[in-house]
């Protein structure tokens, strides 16, 4: 039962890693598209 708890704990800053990385990377991919068009990003 611990071990199934501290999986349970510890999967969601693993989800939340993976999260903010996927959004991380898809803002960078705009703006590199933004620059390269000469716009802003907003």
């Amino acid at each position: 039962m611990t071990l199934l708890f501290g999986f349970y704990v510890l999967i969601w800053p693993a989800l939340t890693l993976g999260v903010l990385l996927l959004i991380c990377r898809a803002v960078a991919r705009d703006r590199r598209e933004a620059k390269k068009d000469h716009r802003t990003l907003v």
